[in-house]
């Protein structure tokens, strides 16, 4: 069990609460090798200033060059003192009086006495996880816009206010902090973040099974997370994203703050970045020369880009949403009217689309890399009478054509050598890469960051040393990193 510190500027700051043998003032903390040698040290920074070169700053500088996990770290820190750019979420807002366009509130770890921003206080503490945080937010044109987020020091509180921050730490400490772990005890514990809401998630419940069975032989803890955990990830030393990723959602949001924290992640922020936009991949392909359809980029001011688009690709042809994930945003169109139409409905949603030259194939290669490596080999045969994979039904339903899981033996070589350079093109990560095998030749659809890792699908002919090499790789990253 991680021990926990609570820093503060002097002993005289803590004295409306009660006496804690955790609480060091923050010179003990900085002295010359003070719990240097202690990795599991879950360090909370109370201090009052946080400016850079300030005791404050410095603590949690030290703190994560000890190997110790820091609330807030130094690149939250940084980033506090930067401008911050990123959308509020609008939600519970309504309730508030409409004719207020002024907000001014504190986060005591992210929460608010106002039930209606406990959405908004959620979504600042995960981007700036700082234990109270002073907020002041305008109304713009009927839109609510962050004005400041500055830290405040728990020190200048009110009664009332030293009551809420009281309870808020208790209840994050208790719950995120110092969970409690059952009885067994693994030298290192990761997260695998799940949405279980998710209708297609990267992994079914065999596998999810089977991820944490490999990394119990390899004497780690893999343990389940949802999306609203994300102050969690300080208890762990890595995390393994099983949702569909994407810049947008808290997959993103995750992998980032995982990284800023020194844990190993898969999939790393960059990965995602690269991966979920197709419009980047196929830049990224095409500079490289790697073997890929004939790809355009086209948007709607573009001079007779329909033209163009006939000329270079043909008809039918292939239209796609930068960051459309398992076939959706994704259209074949037949002739010049359905391009137009298919295309106007996609400008409502991405100032670019991406056209691909139309192969038929009855199916598409599923190549695993993992760590520069190919790993594991599928096939996926097309929807019957469907032209894709997945077919989306207007009903909700999704069908799927069959599949099978191949010796890496029986693999084309020019099919391994065109998902492998595609795929170092991303990282050493783990992913999977789409290809189309024509007259002889591997064309690359896709490079997934975020793999399908289905029990009875991808694991068919490897069975469970597919589950052991991805932990392995987990182990072998997290020794090197020396945690």
């Amino acid at each position: 069990m991680a021990q926990l510190l609570i820093v503060t500027d002097n002993k005289e700051d803590w004295r409306p609460y009660l006496p804690s043998e955790q609480m060091v003032t923050v010179d003990e903390y900085l002295a010359m090798g003070a719990w240097g040698n202690s990795k599991n040290v879950q360090v909370l920074n109370l201090c009052r200033n946080y400016d850079y070169l300030s005791n404050g700053y410095y603590c949690s500088l030290l703190a994560e060059a000890r190997g110790h996990r820091v609330l807030p770290s130094v690149m939250t820190i940084n980033d506090l003192s930067q401008d911050r750019f990123f959308s509020l979420p609008q939600g519970g807002l309504e309730k508030l009086n409409a004719d207020e366009t002024e907000l001014s509130f504190k986060l005591f770890f992210g929460n608010c006495q106002n039930p209606a921003l406990e959405r908004i206080g959620r979504k600042i503490f995960e981007r700036f996880t700082v234990p109270v945080l002073d907020v002041k937010l305008s109304k713009i044109q009927g839109k609510w816009q962050v004005d400041t987020i500055h830290p405040f020091p728990f020190q200048a509180l009110s009664d009332a206010e030293q009551d809420l921050f009281a309870n808020a730490l208790e209840v994050f400490s208790q719950k995120v902090w110092r969970k409690p772990r059952r009885s067994r005890k693994f030298r290192y514990e990761i997260a695998m973040l799940v949405d279980e809401r998710e209708k297609m998630p990267p992994s079914n419940k065999g596998a999810i099974n089977r991820f944490i069975k490999a990394a119990n032989r390899l004497g780690m803890e893999l343990e389940v997370i949802g999306p609203h955990e994300l102050t969690r990830l300080g208890e762990f030393d890595g995390l393994f994203i099983r949702s569909t990723t994407n810049i947008s959602n808290f997959t993103y949001r995750f992998a980032k703050s995982a990284e800023q924290q020194g844990l190993i992640v898969m999939d790393d922020p960059e990965s995602i970045m690269k991966c979920t936009n197709k419009v980047f991949l196929s830049e990224l392909l095409s500079r490289n020369k790697v073997p890929a359809p004939k790809s355009m980029i086209f948007k709607a001011s573009d001079e007779s880009w329909q033209d163009k688009l006939i000329a270079e690709i043909g008809l039918p042809a292939v239209l796609k949403v930068p960051d459309g994930a398992f076939s959706l945003g994704v259209v074949k169109v037949k002739d010049r009217t359905q391009l137009d139409v298919e295309a106007e409905r996609i400008f409502l949603h991405s100032s670019l689309i991406l056209a691909q030259e139309y192969l038929p194939t009855d199916f598409d290669w599923r190549i695993g890399v993992l760590n520069r490596q190919a790993v594991y080999a599928c096939r996926y045969y097309m929807s019957r009478g469907h032209w894709q994979i997945y077919q989306h039904h207007k009903s909700g339903k999704v069908s799927s054509g069959g599949f099978d899981a191949l010796d890496m033996k029986s693999v084309p070589s020019h099919v391994l050598d065109a998902a492998v350079k595609a795929s170092n093109l991303i990282g050493s990560g783990f992913y999977g890469v789409d290809l189309k095998e024509v007259n002889g030749k591997a064309f690359v659809i896709e490079v997934n960051d975020n793999p399908s890792v289905d029990h009875g699908v991808e694991d068919k002919y490897l069975g469970d040393l597919l589950y052991d090499r991805v932990m392995t790789e987990f182990l072998r990253r997290i020794q090197l990193r020396g945690f």
